[in-house]
């Protein structure tokens, strides 16, 4: 039997009158890479969300990990990290102490920041206070917090809506890195050009 690393069944997210996501399954195997492709307002976000147990499924169950625990659970938590669409940092600190303040917090005090901000081409800046990146710059930084995390699987909502050339060829050699470590990466995007490129599936 295949081991899945995230496992969605039948989920559907109600807020009031309105459907955000109705009745989605989704089995992702261990070490595959998953693209959720679909326009502004398809329900991307939702469906990301709740696979990292940020919010609960009207109805329906999300699993993660073998054995599968449920995404709200504290263990299924630490097996994944999550990078919203719209990242922020505290502006006082710099590119290197967000790193390892987002590792600390994971229990993982000997994370390798320097190498996870060169991996997102930020090694020049990791001493630049975030309060001065540009968009583009506090989504690398994001896939740096990501990179550092080293968790068995990844969950990215429109991680490449505001990447320049540097940062796009960043995030395709990330997923690269994971898929041949074995690693599971599920992505959000309305670019079909990226999901073609990096997703197993669609």
């Amino acid at each position: 039997m295949t081991e899945l690393a995230l496992d969605i069944r039948g989920i559907s997210k109600r807020y009031a009158e309105h459907t955000a996501v109705r009745s989605l399954s989704l089995a992702v195997p261990t070490g595959a890479v998953y693209g959720l492709l679909g326009p502004n307002g398809a329900g991307k976000t939702t469906s990301i969300k709740a696979a990292a147990g940020l919010i609960a499924p009207t109805t329906g169950a999300v699993e993660i990990g073998t054995p599968p625990r449920p995404a709200s659970d504290a263990a299924a938590r630490r097996a994944c990290a999550f990078l919203p669409q719209k990242v922020t940092f505290p502006e006082q600190l710099t590119a290197r102490e967000v790193v390892a303040f987002h590792s600390a917090l994971r229990g993982r005090l000997s994370a390798p920041v320097d190498d996870a901000l060169a991996q997102v081409a930020l090694g020049a800046v990791a001493d630049g206070l975030t309060g001065t990146f540009s968009g583009g710059m506090t989504q690398r930084l994001g896939l740096a917090v990501i990179v550092a995390a080293d968790a068995d699987l990844v969950l990215l909502d429109e991680p490449t809506a505001a990447l320049d050339p540097d940062g796009l060829a960043a995030f395709h050699a990330l997923v690269g890195r994971r898929r041949a470590a074995g690693r599971t990466t599920v992505f959000s995007s309305h670019q079909l050009e990226d999901v073609e490129r990096l997703a197993d599936r669609v």
